[in-house]
């Protein structure tokens, strides 16, 4: 949904100046909706999934903050409303273009426990992916907390402190939950009743789930984040919170420890430049593996007219873009500080070479991936087609009118996380651990394989397809944007981009028009049900073996308009998948 204004929201701004914080915990109390989930304002403008959390980021303008402050607000409002998605049990990728023009790259990737081993997983010579998705064992150390704060400290306006009290109203007044909330309640209810306090905070006494419009409050989650709020980073690194979850990991056979917590870092990293078309994309680098595969797939039909190509034909490149890049995912990218990861995967010379190979005509064959440094090595074996859609992370533009733009992506995998939430805390933790390779060639919970290059050692940061992105031209900010929706995130970036920047639509079309999705395993290219009859014909003619899924994906993007002014959208498919029949 797109939004330059919200009339109802001028006299929500007017009494933030009187009563700080108690318009949004009002809203979230009575349940007023919003109606959208993007807002524009005379000072910026915040795209999320949820509108309270963008009101949150909305306030944090109204009172003099910047993008940055907006944009780390929102994420923690997120953590509270959305809390299937993302939270301080998470992860999260932060970048930033400062309105001196300067990129910031935050890595808040969870790393592996001191004690987590290769073979962790492996029972009687086989991956168990229950144990690295569910329970003690899938969590590695959360890193949005640090990375948030640091965000702060490098470019916010406001004080760490200040952006934490919307979530702490919104955790502490309660919100109703909404059908999606409800809906992916009750697909983890099951799981999630194998945990006391994730019993005691999101089921019913019964074991039921809390259905929409229920009022969830969460008091152990607003005095964690009242912790942070006054003590910062180091009361969840090496305060309350390590030691609530030393304990409790010690007494169900997890692995993290409070000297994880102690010894966790942020890690500034150096941005992914590229040019598309005239175009700087500034993307995130190892170990997100979105970064460079964004740059890849563009790069790969960068010589061809996308604007002016039949809707099959363009499909079809992208597609085999989709497969080539993927395929490159799957044996060369880790954690660069744990794994050398070639530069040259997104020189134009191997991207040159790599585009020769697409045939516009047929499918090609891909049995292993590139090589920019001249190894080989056997494919991995084809995996059968699954559902590889149903999980979620969260992504959060912001950009304001001095010129600071944001992109953060996080998350704790897939819904709900590693389904436990530490007692006294009200922290949902991740399962992370699953990003790994668990075994190389076993696929994790979004059908993705790896190798050697992403294994489980200590210390390691996880691969990921997070790819929050920045736009610029002749040197001034264009685009912010990024996704949610496991590998998924990867080609809505990669097609946004080209809706926009190719075939010229407006940003909500650009975010609205069907999407395709290859992941090179399993070797099908997955559609969008609306994709037209004629479109399916033409692109099975060439080879493809199509996959039928509904709307999927949740992409935010804030881009500058022709006249100067800000135009903020959040996933249009979302509205439909919310409201539902």
């Amino acid at each position: 949904m797109i939004l330059k204004h919200h009339p109802g929201w001028q006299g929500c701004l007017l009494l933030l100046f009187t009563l700080g914080w108690a318009c949004v915990s009002a809203l979230a109390e009575a349940g007023t909706p919003a109606q959208g989930e993007a807002q524009v304002s005379e000072r910026g403008a915040v795209a999320t999934v949820n509108a309270l959390a963008t009101q949150a980021g909305m306030a944090v303008l109204a009172k003099g903050g910047n993008a940055v402050d907006a944009a780390v607000a929102a994420a923690l409002a997120l953590g509270v409303v959305d809390g299937h998605n993302s939270g301080v049990g998470g992860g999260a990728f932060v970048l930033i273009r400062t309105s001196d023009g300067k990129l910031i790259a935050l890595d808040g990737r969870e790393t592996a426990p001191a004690k987590a081993t290769r073979d962790m997983f492996i029972r009687n010579g086989v991956a168990d992916t229950q144990l690295s998705q569910v329970g003690a064992l899938a969590s590695g150390v959360p890193g949005s907390v640090m990375a948030y704060e640091r965000a702060i400290a490098l470019a916010g306006a406001k004080s760490f402190s200040e952006v934490i009290q919307p979530s702490i109203a919104l955790a502490e007044k309660g919100f109703p939950l909404d059908r999606l909330y409800a809906t992916r309640l009750a697909n983890s209810a099951d799981r999630l009743a194998q945990f006391e306090d994730s019993r005691k905070v999101l089921l019913q006494p019964d074991g039921q789930p809390w259905p929409a419009g229920h009022i969830l409050i969460q008091q152990d989650l607003a005095t964690t984040l009242k912790g942070i709020a006054r003590d910062g980073s180091n009361f969840f690194y090496q305060g309350s919170f390590a030691q609530a979850l030393d304990s409790w990991m010690e007494g169900h056979g997890g692995l993290l420890s409070k000297d994880d917590f102690a010894q966790y870092q942020v890690i500034e990293r150096t941005p992914l430049l590229s040019d598309y078309r005239g175009v700087e994309i500034v993307g995130f680098p190892p170990p997100s593996s979105g970064g460079m595969h964004v740059a890849q797939i563009l790069g790969m039909v960068q010589g061809h007219n996308l604007g002016e190509l039949g809707e099959a034909e363009r499909y079809h490149l992208l597609g085999e873009a989709m497969k080539l890049a993927f395929a490159d995912r799957a044996y060369w990218l880790g954690d660069p500080d744990f794994t050398k990861v070639p530069a040259g995967l997104i020189d134009p010379a191997y991207l040159s070479r790599q585009a020769a190979r697409l045939d516009p005509a047929h499918v090609i064959t891909v049995e292993t991936h590139g090589d920019p440094t001249q190894l080989r090595s056997t494919s991995d074996a084809e995996k059968d087609a699954e559902d590889l859609f149903r999980k979620h992370t969260t992504h959060i533009a912001t950009a304001d009118y001095a010129g600071n733009w944001v992109a953060i992506t996080t998350t704790v995998n897939t819904d709900f996380g590693s389904k436990v939430i530490i007692p006294g805390t009200g922290v949902i933790m991740n399962n992370q651990m699953d990003d790994f390779s668990t075994q190389p060639g076993v696929p994790n919970a979004y059908g993705l394989v790896g190798a050697e290059a992403n294994s489980i050692q200590p210390g390691k940061r996880p691969l990921s397809s997070m790819s929050p992105t920045l736009v610029s031209k002749d040197g001034k900010p264009l685009m912010t944007l990024g996704a949610a929706g496991g590998p998924t995130i990867i080609t809505q970036v990669v097609q946004t981009l080209i809706n926009y920047l190719d075939l010229q639509l407006p940003l909500e079309q650009a975010l609205s028009k069907s999407r395709i999705h290859q992941q090179w395993r399993p070797d099908v290219l997955f559609i969008e049900a609306n994709l037209p009859a004629d479109t399916r014909k033409a692109l099975q003619q060439k080879g493809h073996l199509l996959k039928e899924m509904g709307p999927y994906g949740s992409t935010q993007a804030i881009a500058m308009g022709q006249d100067g002014k800000l135009i903020a959208v959040s996933e249009p498919r979302l509205k439909a998948r919310n409201e539902g029949p």
